[in-house]
């Protein structure tokens, strides 16, 4: 510690890291650093911590159990534990709600920690435990709905711990996170828990999400409405890892897996916000035959695809690798014979979900291949394009998706702030403003995706590149395309809508965000109530 205070400016009893954040120095504790760069951790050693796990020596004919409760008591459910659950079923899963209740309602539990991947509107039973005091701590990369809006109000035990889909495996294979029991839902699964996302009536595709907590859990149960033959296979989770099956009649909706958000756009002003990211992309070196590319899925980055076919076929080019959460719209490409793999963690639309199973050449991956930072080779590594999207960003190039500007949490990092790392070109895409509010700001309210990772931002008012990247500077100016520095548009955005009012904080940290590499990049505070 003694290197971090020589080097950061201690203000009181919180320290400034380098994206000018204070963090308390309650939260600096067994080792935890505050975020120091994008690389700072490279070429340290990480102990890996060991999983602890019964063992079945003698054989069992059969892992299935009567009822969620009865796997929960096999597994030794008991008060003040953590339980993980993965989100690959979006805002249509009914699996963590079910589980919850069990534990709670049915069994008494008490002071439970919930360690899921994403954290929505599906599940806005975990706000009436958190507000009963029966859920203590939340471990989550997204937290929307009902669920953000308490944790906001400081009605959380525990500060929530926000982490990157990389962050996710890291801080579980650190030993940070210990799961006693990993729920998993599943679209099918044989009576000993070798199981997948797809071949049932609710398929879901890739169950890259929580492939990777059954290797730590203490104990792992599959919940699954298909029970297959044995033996399930080739399958994402293997019954060497699980201990009990529970047969359920749904584990969700499906058809809700694709938001509002996952659309592709037919918005003019987001279709010319893709042109012009198709276009930067297509004038940079990076942009050569066996190219790699991820988009996330929002509109116009999605869009942004359309256009880069053209230039894809003019050039005669193909791409080599299609990486992360997987769209329909890449999926075309593929079967257009464009792409040559796709590597896929969650799907996004049902397209995406029957291509998976059906596509040789797409390709299921956890999301610790994808992106853990304390692996030595991250897919994320391999990125030649990202394509994202942003709440907020200021003048600095940082990125906000999980609080809106009120202060609420609303958002989930995903992704975001690992391939933004990884890639060669990091490529944010968002409106200028959004109704009353500025996009491009002096500050953003919480930064999740530092600027030393992002190199360029498109809007409808113009185009910034980050003054870090002054190839990419060059790259824009040779093929003619305009851009100016982020503070001019700032200052637009602040003409057409006005300056925002500073949020008002209390001291309370509701939320601690992490960097990918496991320092700390923010905190979220309470804010304090509107009043006149």
């Amino acid at each position: 510690m003694w290197c971090i205070q020589w080097r950061f400016i201690r203000r009181g009893e919180n320290m400034l890291n380098k994206v000018n954040r204070e963090i308390p120095d309650e939260f600096l504790k067994n080792g935890k650093e505050v975020y120091q760069g994008k690389f700072y951790m490279d070429g340290k050693y990480v102990k890996k911590a060991a999983p602890t796990t019964k063992i079945f020596e003698k054989p069992v004919d059969s892992k299935l159990c009567s009822s969620i409760r009865e796997a929960c008591e096999r597994c030794g459910a008991k008060d003040g534990m953590t339980i993980s659950f993965h989100s690959e079923l979006r805002n249509g899963d009914y699996v963590m709600s079910m589980v919850t209740k069990v534990l709670i309602e049915e069994m008494g539990l008490k002071d439970l920690t919930v360690a899921a991947t994403s954290l929505g509107d599906a599940q806005d039973l975990i706000a009436d435990y958190i507000e009963q005091g029966k859920i203590i701590g939340i471990q989550t990369s997204g937290i929307r709905g009902r669920i953000g809006e308490v944790v906001s109000a400081g009605k959380l035990k525990t500060p929530a711990i926000i982490r990157s889909h990389g962050g996710r495996p890291r801080a579980i294979e650190a030993g940070e996170v210990h799961i006693d029991i990993a729920f998993m839902a599943a679209s099918t699964s044989d009576n000993q828990g070798n199981s997948k996302g797809t071949g049932g009536k609710n398929d879901f595709g890739s169950m890259g999400f929580g492939m990777h907590d059954p290797l730590y859990a203490d104990h792992t149960v599959i919940v699954t409405d298909t029970l297959v033959a044995y033996p399930n296979v080739p399958c994402s989770v293997d019954a060497i890892n699980v201990d009990c099956v529970v047969l359920v009649d749904e584990i969700g909706n499906n058809k809700k897996i694709q938001t509002k958000e996952a659309r592709m756009t037919d918005n003019p002003r987001e279709l010319m916000m893709a042109e012009n990211v198709a276009n930067i992309i297509a004038a940079t070196p990076y942009f050569k035959d066996g190219f790699s590319f991820q988009t996330g899925a929002g509109g116009p980055s999605l869009a942004a695809t359309r256009f880069l076919e053209n230039h894809m076929r003019k050039k005669g080019i193909k791409m080599n690798m299609a990486l992360g959460g997987v769209t329909n719209s890449i999926c075309e490409l593929m079967d257009k014979g464009l792409v040559n793999h796709i590597f896929d963690t969650q799907n996004f639309d049902l397209g995406a979900v029957k291509h998976l199973a059906e596509n040789p050449n797409h390709h299921e991956i956890s999301i610790s291949q994808y992106a853990n930072p304390a692996n030595k080779g991250a897919f994320v590594n391999m990125l030649d394009f990202v394509v994202l999207s942003a709440l907020e960003i200021d003048t600095n190039f940082n990125v906000n998706v999980i609080t809106g500007s009120d202060g609420v949490l609303r958002g989930a990092p995903g992704g975001h702030p690992d391939t933004s790392a990884g890639s060669k070109c990091c490529i944010i895409v968002t409106p200028l403003t959004r109704g009353r509010m500025a996009t491009v700001c002096e500050n953003v309210v919480t930064i999740t995706t530092p600027g030393d990772c992002v190199d360029i931002l498109v809007t409808d008012y113009g185009i910034a590149v980050n003054p870090l990247r002054q190839d990419l500077v060059e790259c824009l100016d040779k093929a003619g395309i305009k851009h100016m520095p982020i503070e001019e548009l700032k200052n637009k955005a602040y003409s057409l809508v006005g300056t925002p009012a500073d949020l008002k904080w209390e001291d309370k940290v509701v939320a601690i965000v992490e960097a990918r590499d496991g320092t700390i990049l923010d905190v979220v505070r309470k804010i304090k109530p509107y009043t006149l």
